[in-house]
């Protein structure tokens, strides 16, 4: 048996930074399944006075399963445990463009950038090409994507995206955001942004950028697309192709900003919210796409969750238990389902 450590990347926020060790064993355990030697024994280890998730493979970890590893939401280093030593393992992750595109922005009630990660992880690990991921672009679909961060993790991993936000300060700030972010870096790209209209009807504002992950792939035409449309979530269906989506990945809100309805029929119950929208974002996916939601445990159950996402088709996932404090309010928890 082979044996491994991960050292855990530092969180800024307390509480997560409580709950990320048993976060990080439930995502290996979905990594697990897509890795050549599934891990085993996976646990907890004081290692030197720091706590380090371990786990142990039939076989050594292949490069690819390295590859694939690298992207864990909470790893900071790997490690190989031989003779009571650490033996660093060098790992790939698929960033390309660093931390600060998701750390910079901070805001009342802005969901954790690495359980951010975690979802997006977990939603494209469960497609039915899981690895898909590591080697082409990718179309990832936030429904209610607030001020952008699984648009900017996607855009990290060089994947394109689309977001659907009612909240027009939310567009606003993420539009300032992301133009001076991008000319900060002096990454190659454009930027469009004026009113959408459909049908000769106004729905709101959209923004749309294309940028290249290196100069040279951008010079050549090589390049990857974020688009941000400021309107009712449930137009996704209308303004998207049908099938055109591979993952869809959102945090369920708890107000008003993310109603599924007119402005003046705003809803604060989010399954009513997710009865209204999640029929029609299943359209946008594809056969074999995967849908991710991340919910309030103290305002929705899980099986009312899961009735709502096997009635638009879906078939639901049975995952390790993601279930962690966020706040006194908010017990937070995901699941995922697949488009057969």
């Amino acid at each position: 048996m082979f044996d491994y450590g991960i050292l855990l990347y530092p969180s800024a926020n307390r509480v997560y930074a409580d709950a990320s060790a048993g976060l990080l064993r439930a995502e290996l355990a979905v990594f697990g399944e897509a890795l050549s030697t599934p891990p085993e024994e996976v646990g907890e280890r004081r290692l030197g006075g720091v706590t380090y998730v371990t786990f142990s493979t039939a076989k050594r970890l292949s490069e690819e399963d390295i590859a694939l590893l690298s992207n864990l939401s909470a790893l900071y280093a790997l490690f190989e445990l031989t003779d009571g030593l650490l033996r660093p393992v060098e790992v790939t992750p698929l960033d390309r463009f660093g931390s600060d595109l998701l750390t910079i922005q901070k805001y009342p009630g802005k969901t954790n950038e690495l359980f951010t990660k975690l979802l997006l992880n977990v939603t494209l690990l469960s497609t039915t090409d899981p690895t898909a991921f590591l080697h082409g672009p990718l179309h990832v679909l936030d429904p209610l994507c607030g001020r952008g961060t699984t648009l900017n993790q996607a855009m990290n991993y060089g994947l394109d995206a689309t977001g659907f936000e009612l909240d027009k300060r939310d567009f606003e700030a993420y539009e300032h955001f992301i133009k001076t972010w991008l000319r900060g870096r002096r990454i190659k790209h454009t930027a469009e942004s004026g009113q959408l209209r459909r049908n000769k009807v106004k729905l709101g504002q959209r923004l749309e950028l294309g940028f290249g992950l290196t100069k040279e792939q951008y010079k050549a035409g090589d390049v990857r697309r974020i688009t941000y449309y400021n309107c009712d979530t449930v137009t996704a269906a209308g303004l998207l192709k049908t099938g055109s989506v591979d993952a869809i990945v959102t945090d369920a809100p708890y107000g008003v900003q993310h109603g599924s309805h007119r402005p003046e029929d705003l809803s604060r119950n989010p399954l009513e919210l997710l009865e209204s929208a999640v029929p029609a974002w299943v359209r946008t996916l594809r056969p074999g796409g995967a849908l991710g939601i991340s919910w309030n445990t103290h305002v929705a159950k899980r099986d009312e969750v899961a009735g709502i996402l096997t009635d638009a088709g879906l078939d639901v996932r049975e995952l390790p238990d993601f279930a962690h404090r966020v706040d006194q309010a908010i017990q937070r928890d995901l699941i995922v389902a697949r488009k057969a």
